[in-house]
């Protein structure tokens, strides 16, 4: 199990979003030149980030993204399921079915009709993951990241990030 890269770039790219001045938009060049991506990739990724309604698309050639909600309002689940989709992690096949026991035999009805214990314990753990990272917001990482990135590192961001903008 693992999320797409997709998922962390996403995440860092939002938290650059979160310091833009108010009504300010940044372009996915901006982003991509900044983060170290191809433009197609990330713009790719931000496609799923608007249909999910975590960025707003700002159309024409100065156009490009902002948030569509607050950072309080973004979790990390939010984000994570924007971009690898709805899908459960785990995918319970019942391979239980299969076994030896009941080749060419009907099948039993305690093992028809009772739950998969395996599937329920993975179902319960994945809830308790998407709980956790629902209580992560983007406002959390900001704050977070503020008190951990040296303030140097922090102005230099904000000057690059600045600059981006006045040269739109």
């Amino acid at each position: 199990m693992h999320y797409s890269i997709g998922v962390e770039y996403a995440l860092h790219c939002l938290t650059y979003l979160v310091d833009l001045p108010n009504g300010a938009h940044i372009g996915i060049q901006e982003l991509a030149t900044y983060q170290g991506v191809s433009e197609t990739y990330l713009s790719k990724t931000f496609t799923k980030l608007a249909k999910a309604g975590i960025v707003r698309s700002l159309p024409g050639v100065r156009g490009g993204y902002q948030l569509a909600r607050d950072p309080q309002d973004i979790s990390f689940w939010d984000v994570v399921e924007a971009i690898e989709g709805p899908s459960s992690l785990f995918r319970c096949t019942e391979v239980r079915q299969h076994c030896i026991l009941f080749k060419d035999k009907e099948i039993p009805a305690d093992v028809l009709g009772a739950p998969c214990t395996i599937r329920m314990v993975m179902q319960d753990a994945e809830e308790q993951m998407k709980t956790y990272l629902k209580g992560k917001t983007l406002a959390w990482l900001q704050e977070v990241l503020k008190e951990k990135i040296p303030s140097e590192r922090q102005e230099a961001m904000s000057r690059w990030f600045q600059q981006a903008l006045m040269q739109r």
